[in-house]
């Protein structure tokens, strides 16, 4: 049974660090309120832990979260349109006033303010069997781990509060990075022991969840200011446990794993953020669909539809992405470049064109279902493309516009073509992924055997069939450098590659190499994100209390 998590307010939550000015408070006419009494009640109780839920809604699947996680980096650059570009360029507009940075803040304080009074309040909870309590009590510790996790990464040094707000505050501090990673680290292990091994409400945070996290979780810690010897070693423990004490398994091919619908909840699916077709109940919906496409729907024999999707143009892949990511010679073996580009238009507007951005052609016509567009993913000569009776996008002919398109979020349940709330889960943690946290763990501590065991294993998955053996790499190439590849042939747009060039401690050697956009401004201080000025505002004491991070 799938559980929905549904946007409501359940308490006078906003008011901790998510919370307008305290004039715009005191100016505020509610439309309607929930006494603080309402959570010492089952329903109540319950209704409070499903709002921390929510709030992954406000992370996954949002346009704010994936201009900070996906593009500026080495393998996502800036498309055609967007607001946000100067984000990928790394200049001065990048500062406290930032919508992207503001939006994630101003949701995610709020949630832990929720998972802080529902955790006060647990302990006198008489309305409920003990042992339900002590789970939602484990899962909403996740939750409020989770979205520490993200501020410390994005942030550094953020405030740490663990006791509920029902009143505006003023007085913050930023506490060290060390204190937030521990109680990140509390807060999971803590409550491991009162999470399920499984849940018949599909959604809610399981065993298998918090160990994945804790891998994550340690495996960034180890090269951060909080950073222990025994960082790698916990994170390869926990990833282990992850892989062999749960019945999860990677699916037999990787483009099932992108399945819309039911395929979303699989083995190799360990926790998602949950969305649904119901407007009364999604939000603002899941909107990754919109954010990969190219311009496919002003080409020669193209419309709008829904299968293609809505193209926002936002982010486009370098390069490095897709000549040396998904180097060419290697496709040959790896089928992840063919199951996560599209590379196939059919006509959905038949007629005959002459507008074409394939010049070896003077004009086309389309039938219906006739292919339109083709992406190789190499270049060819003007003769070879002559000879095919539709337009080929080679690498030469790639622009702002038009490039191959990631095809893992595309959307094509929404209602209509301009519809913009779409119902897919976001695939927050999967299998590949703990295999990969594994291996990066093994090849810190110098376990290169270990390590290519692990890749190994999501290697054979992403073979071609017959091609599993020449997919497998020996413990000699298990390094770094492999990794950081190999991960993004892997989990490509899927909300990483930020936090995983902050990780290894090149985002600006990368972005230099691999972003000409982005290339000439990039410096060490873009390492972390600006603290939202409205935060500063709003702390008694202003900058001297709540400072900027540097360079902001």
């Amino acid at each position: 049974m799938k559980v929905l998590f549904r946007f409501k307010t359940v308490l006078a939550a906003v008011l901790l660090l998510g919370a307008q000015s305290c004039n715009d408070l005191l100016d505020e006419t509610p439309i309607s309120q929930v006494g603080s009494e309402y959570i010492n009640t089952a329903a109540g109780f319950e209704s409070a832990v499903k709002g921390v839920y929510s709030s992954l809604r406000t992370y996954y699947g949002t346009e704010d979260a994936m201009t900070l996680s996906v593009f500026g980096t080495d393998t996502y650059t800036m498309g055609a349109d967007g607001a946000y570009k100067f984000v990928n360029e790394y200049t001065s507009q990048i500062d406290g006033r930032l919508v992207v940075t503001n939006y994630i803040w101003n949701n995610l304080y709020p949630a832990i303010n929720t998972a802080n009074i529902v955790l006060d309040v647990a302990p006198n909870m008489t309305a409920l069997d003990p042992a339900l309590v002590k789970r939602r009590v484990a899962e909403v510790k996740f939750l409020r781990a989770h979205h520490y996790f993200i501020l410390v990464q994005m942030f550094g040094p953020v405030s740490l509060v663990t006791k509920g707000n029902l009143v505006a505050q003023k007085e913050f501090t930023r506490a060290p990075v060390p204190e937030i990673y521990a109680q990140i680290i509390s807060d999971l292990e803590s409550g491991l022991p009162d999470l399920g091994l499984a849940t018949s409400d599909y959604g809610r945070v399981t065993k298998a969840a918090a160990e994945h996290l804790l891998a994550r979780v340690y495996l960034t810690k180890a090269t951060s200011e909080a950073k222990a010897a025994d960082d790698y070693v916990k994170a390869a423990t926990y990833a282990e446990n992850v892989v062999k004490n749960y019945s999860f398994s990677l699916l037999p091919d990787f483009a099932s794993v992108w399945l819309q619908g039911g395929g979303e909840i699989n083995n190799e699916v360990i926790f998602a953020t949950q969305y649904t077709s119901d407007p009364l109940t999604n939000g603002i919906g899941n909107r990754t669909h919109l954010y990969f496409g190219m311009e496919y729907d002003t080409q020669a024999g193209m419309q709008r539809d829904t299968e293609n999707g809505r193209p926002f143009k936002r982010f486009r892949p370098t390069t490095y992405m897709l000549e040396t990511v998904f180097a060419p010679a290697n496709r040959v073996n790896d089928s992840r470049y063919k199951k996560t580009f599209k590379d196939t238009w059919k006509s959905n507007k038949p007629g005959k064109y002459t507008n074409l951005f394939d010049t070896s052609k003077k004009e086309l016509t389309f039938a219906s279902g006739d292919t339109t567009i083709f992406i190789p993913g190499y270049e060819m000569t003007l003769e070879e493309r002559a000879k095919r009776p539709y337009q080929v996008l080679t690498p030469s002919l790639y622009k702002a516009n038009l490039f191959p398109v990631n095809r893992k979020f595309l959307d094509a349940l929404r209602p209509d073509r301009t519809y913009e709330q779409g119902s897919r889960d976001f695939l927050m943690f999967r299998l590949a992924e703990t295999h990969l946290i594994a291996a990066e763990a093994y090849i810190r501590q110098g376990k290169a055997a270990e390590a290519a065991a692990h890749i190994n294993v999501v290697r054979r998955r992403a073979a071609w069939p017959g091609k599993e053996a020449a997919m497998e790499i020996t413990p000699a190439k298990a390094t770094m450098e492999f990794i950081m590849e190999e991960r993004e042939r892997e989990l490509a747009g899927e909300m990483f590659r930020w936090f995983d060039l902050k990780r290894w401690g090149n985002l600006v050697e990368r972005v230099k190499l691999h972003n000409p956009e982005g290339a000439a401004n990039v410096k060490e201080f873009h390492n972390l994100r600006p603290i939202p000025q409205d935060q500063i505002d709003r702390t008694a004491g202003g900058p001297a209390a709540y400072p900027q991070n540097p360079g902001y």
